[in-house]
C-alpha cells in the first residue's frame, strides 16, 4: 500500500522542531511511562536527604530549635538540589534549548564549585545521637523524614546489625524493604543509589556525546584524509572491551564513581562519531552551508551552530540507550563486587543478596528491580524518541497509510 503524505497545517508548520517532536514523543504510551519513571527517580534523587535521613528534619532540644538534616547535607546535596532548582526554572523560560543547557551546564558548575568551597558540614556523623537522645526524653518535638534511616546508618545502637525482612520488626522500627547484611535500611538504600545510577548514565553519555560530536563533525565535514584518520580512530575504540578496561582500571587505581564514567565515556563515543559523521556528510552540500561558508563564518560556528541541529535527531536516539548502557555497565561492575564500597548501589546490593548463606528475597527484587526498570524506561524513550524524529512512519506523525 503507497504512503500518502499528509498536507501540516498552518499551525504545525510555524511550530519549531523541537516542539513538535516532544508532542509527538508525550503522545505515546511508553514514552510516558518511561517519562514518568525516570522523572521519579529524578526526584528521589534530588530529594533523597530529606526523604531518607537519620538526622532529623527539625527538632527541638531544651528549647533550641535546629535542623540536623540541614547541617549534614554534604556538596553534593547542594549541587543536585540547584541543578534541580535551575532545570526548572529554565524549563519554563523562553530560551532556546541549546542556550537553556548551557545556562543549566554554567549554573551547575558554579554552584559545585562555591559548594566544595564553603560548604563543610561535620567530619564525624554519629546517626544513633537522635535515638539515644529520645530515649532519654530530651528532644521536646522531632519531625523525621518518611524513612527515618540514612543509607550508612548501619543500626549498630541496637546490637543488631544482621539482615532483616521487611516489616519484621517489633520494637517499633519499620523497614518497608528490610535490611541488607550490615543492618542497614534497603529502601534508604535504594533511593540514594539512584544517585548513582543517574550520575552515572548522563554524565558518562554527556562526555562521549561530547567526543563523539566534535570527532564526527571533522570528520563529516572535512572528508578525505580526516574521515579515513577518524574512522580508524572509531574502529580502535570500538574494538576496546569496556567492561574488562573498567576492571583492569580498577585493580589498578581503585573504586572511583568518576573513573567509571570517564571510562565508560571514552569507550562509547565511536557510535555517536558515526552519526554525526553520516548527517554531516549528507548536510555540507546543502545551501544553507554553502551559504554559512561564503559569508565568511568561523569553522565552530558553520560545525555546532548551523549544521548540529539538523543532525540532532540520531544522537538523541543513540543517547537514550547509551545512557542505558552505562547504568548497566556500572551494574555490572558493583555486581561483581568491584563497585563502591560503601556508597549504595543497585548491583552491590544485588550482590549482597548473591553473596549471602541464605536468599533473601527482597536484597534481589528490589534493586533487580529498579535496574530493570530504568534500563527499560529509557529504552522505552528512546524507541518513543526514534518514532517521532522519523517523518516518514505512522507513528511520527509525519503519514498516514
Amino acid at each position: 500500500m503507497t504512503e500518502i503524505a499528509t498536507v501540516p497545517t498552518p499551525e504545525q508548520r510555524s511550530r519549531p522542531w523541537s516542539r513538535q517532536v516532544l508532542a509527538a514523543l508525550l503522545g505515546r504510551t511508553g514514552a510516558r511511562i518511561g517519562l514518568a519513571w525516570i522523572g521519579l527517580l529524578v526526584l528521589a534523587a534530588t530529594f533523597a536527604p530529606f526523604i531518607a535521613n537519620s538526622h532529623p528534619l527539625f527538632m527541638v532540644i531544651d528549647g533550641r530549635a535546629s535542623s540536623p538534616a540541614l547541617a549534614h547535607l554534604e556538596p553534593l546535596d547542594w549541587v543536585w538540589l540547584a541543578g534541580f532548582a535551575l532545570a526548572v526554572g529554565l524549563a519554563l523560560a523562553p530560551l532556546r534549548a541549546w542556550l537553556k543547557i548551557a545556562v543549566w551546564l554554567s549554573g551547575v558548575g558554579l554552584t559545585a564549585l562555591l559548594a566544595y568551597s564553603l560548604v563543610s558540614p561535620p567530619v564525624l556523623t554519629i546517626h544513633e545521637q537522635y535515638r539515644e537522645l529520645e530515649a532519654e526524653g530530651r528532644i521536646e518535638r522531632v519531625v523525621r523524614a518518611p524513612i527515618p534511616y540514612s543509607a550508612k546508618d548501619y543500626l549498630r545502637d541496637y546490637g543488631d546489625t544482621g539482615i532483616e525482612a521487611p516489616l519484621a520488626a517489633d520494637d517499633g522500627r519499620r523497614h518497608w524493604f528490610g535490611t541488607e547484611e550490615n543492618g542497614a535500611d534497603v529502601a534508604a538504600r535504594m533511593i540514594h543509589a539512584a544517585r548513582i545510577a543517574l550520575g552515572i548514565g548522563f554524565i558518562a553519555t554527556g562526555i562521549a556525546l561530547l567526543i563523539g560530536t566534535l570527532i564526527g563533525g571533522l570528520m563529516g565535514y572535512f572528508s578525505g584524509a580526516i574521515d579515513i584518520i577518524g574512522m580508524r580512530l572509531v574502529e580502535i575504540f570500538e574494538a576496546i572491551p569496556t567492561l574488562f578496561l573498567l576492571l583492569t582500571f580498577v585493580a589498578f587505581f581503585g573504586r572511583s564513581i568518576y573513573l567509571m564514567m570517564v571510562i565508560i565515556g571514552i569507550t562509547s563515543w565511536s557510535g555517536y562519531a558515526r552519526y554525526v559523521r553520516a548527517e554531516f556528510l549528507k548536510l555540507r552540500e546543502q545551501d544553507f552551508v554553502q551559504a554559512a561558508v561564503a559569508c565568511g563564518l568561523p569553522l565552530w560556528s558553520i560545525l555546532f551552530r548551523h549544521m548540529l541541529p539538523n543532525g540532532l535527531a540520531p544522537l538523541l536516539v543513540a543517547a537514550s540507550f547509551g545512557v542505558a548502557s552505562a547504568i548497566l555497565a556500572e551494574a555490572t561492575l558493583s555486581f561483581l563486587g568491584l563497585g563502591l564500597v560503601d556508597d549504595p548501589s543497585w548491583g552491590q546490593m544485588l550482590n549482597q543478596a548473591v553473596q549471602s548463606s541464605t536468599f533473601n528475597w527482597w536484597l534481589a527484587v528490589f534493586p533487580g528491580g529498579a535496574i530493570f526498570c530504568t534500563v527499560f524506561a529509557y529504552n522505552l524513550i528512546g524507541e518513543a524518541l526514534r518514532d517521532a524524529v522519523d517523518p516518514h512512519t505512522q507513528r511520527g506523525g509525519g503519514g498516514v497509510r
